[in-house]
């Protein structure tokens, strides 16, 4: 074949895929390579205190973004057993940011959050002191008189990006049986 016969047949061909695409509507899908969170145990980080200790996970920046960090534990008997974690003084007051830094400052108002069965309120916090920005997010929700707190560690990342991920980490099934388990909720039934 001559080339001239050859460039015919290639721009043909090009024609018939951009004629295709235009009428078709092809396109690349809008998120080709959705970021699945992967969550790795990792050891309790804190010394120990009257709660005990708890678990400890991290995600690494090409799972999550940014590296997170959650430490989440129970509380037996230490949360408000009218009105549960409903606003931000309790969640200040069962919440575990002293384990960082006894002086976080809130960077707004706390958010309802709901965790299997449980309601609750999750707050984004700066820590105050050291060359970069650090901020946490507070997480606590409880089943009547009990309460689970959980504490992100998300460097300098952005609170509402991380608060998805640390939430749906909180949601999953796994997570949600293991907080079932350590509120003696093993038998008892709860729906979600």
């Amino acid at each position: 074949m001559k080339m001239a016969h050859l460039l015919a047949i290639a721009i043909a061909g090009t024609a018939f895929v951009a004629g295709s695409v235009a009428v078709l509507g092809w396109r690349a899908p809008a998120n080709p390579t959705p970021m699945e969170a992967v969550w790795t145990e990792v050891k309790w980080p804190f010394l120990l205190d009257q709660w005990g200790i708890g678990k400890a996970f991290v995600c690494m920046p090409a799972d999550c973004g940014s590296r997170l960090e959650v430490y989440v534990r129970p509380k037996i008997g230490f949360c408000n057993c009218s009105t549960g974690v409903s606003d931000d003084t309790e969640l200040e007051r069962v919440g575990d940011t002293d384990l960082v830094n006894p002086e976080v400052r809130p960077l707004g108002p706390g958010r309802p959050i709901r965790v299997g069965w449980m309601e609750g309120i999750v707050r984004a916090y700066r820590v105050p002191g050291g060359a970069t920005d650090k901020r946490l997010l507070s997480v606590a929700f409880n089943d009547e008189c009990d309460v689970v707190v959980a504490l992100a560690g998300i460097g300098n990342g952005d609170p509402s990006v991380a608060r998805v991920a640390v939430m749906d980490f909180l949601n999953s099934r796994p997570m949600v049986l293991w907080a079932k388990r350590e509120l003696g909720l093993e038998f008892v039934s709860r729906e979600w």
